[in-house]
């Protein structure tokens, strides 16, 4: 339901990311078994758009236990810095990056709140700013955490956003074909869902999650405002998980709708730089 943003949403959102860090560090869903083995969890459109890291800087907001920002390491990052609230999931993240021989000043992992980042991280800027799946819907803030993102990458440098597309939020959960939520929504979204995307029959006690919509427009002038380019913004008709009940799972591992079903965009990425 849509509620006004309660005062402790920051600690009701963290409670239930930290309970949730052991049961996704032992999910087949992130699989961190495979992963040390050397599988990269990267979406075939990030590597694309993003380009060759070789040599380059990157600080990841809002990592979560770590494994992107570890596969931009392993394809060549001279440095990689990986940010979260969780402090569990920070923990993990630091675990995976021993596991796989990189020290920390080749892979650094920092507990903070995104939008204290600027002063959080080692360094003052870095050549990328990545963000992924599933990260702006925890924020209210969005004009903010824009110029903290934008105030971290260095001249020459850029951020890439890959992130679900805010026009899933308003459809219905079965068919998506319906819009029954408002996508101009201000108000913060409050659920009490148990389980995890990782696990859904997983017990779990903190349930409450506090999150918000933000339009595509929205966050193009945000960045915009900051004084980044905006390169592009692509829109794509697949998503990571079975976001409807309609969506069928390709052997990409990507779910998109039916051949015969009038699409829409399920995720969207952006690449905004700095000159």
């Amino acid at each position: 339901m849509y509620s006004s943003t309660p005062a402790d949403w920051r600690e009701t959102n963290r409670s239930r990311w930290d309970e949730r860090v052991p049961i996704h560090a032992a999910s087949d869903f992130y699989g961190l078994d495979a992963f040390r083995a050397g599988k990269d969890v990267l979406r075939d459109f990030e590597v694309a758009e993003v380009g060759d890291v070789t040599g380059r800087s990157l600080l990841h907001l809002q990592c979560h236990i770590g494994l992107d920002t570890l596969s931009w390491a392993r394809r060549g990052a001279s440095r990689v810095v990986g940010l979260d609230f969780s402090e569990p999931a920070v923990d993990v993240a630091r675990s995976l990056a021993g596991d796989l021989g990189l020290t920390p000043e080749r892979a650094a992992f920092v507990a903070a709140d995104v939008y204290d980042a600027a002063e959080a991280v080692p360094d003052t800027a870095y050549d990328i700013v990545y963000t992924g799946c599933g990260a702006l819907n925890w924020l209210p803030d969005l004009t903010r955490w824009a110029e903290t993102a934008a105030s971290l990458v260095a001249p020459g440098g850029f951020l890439y956003l890959a992130e679900f597309h805010p026009l899933t939020d308003v459809l219905d959960d079965e068919t998506g074909s319906r819009v029954v939520h408002d996508y101009f929504a201000a108000d913060a979204w409050l659920d009490e869902t148990p389980g995890t995307y990782a696990d859904f029959e997983a017990p779990t006690v903190h349930n409450r999650s506090v999150e918000w919509q933000h339009p595509v427009g929205a966050v193009v002038s945000a960045l915009a405002a900051t004084g980044l380019r905006v390169e592009f913004l692509h829109e794509h008709d697949a998503s990571l998980f079975a976001r409807f009940a309609t969506l069928i799972r390709h052997e990409d591992g990507y779910y998109r709708f039916p051949p015969q079903r009038a699409r829409v965009p399920l995720m969207y990425s952006l690449k905004a730089t700095r000159p």
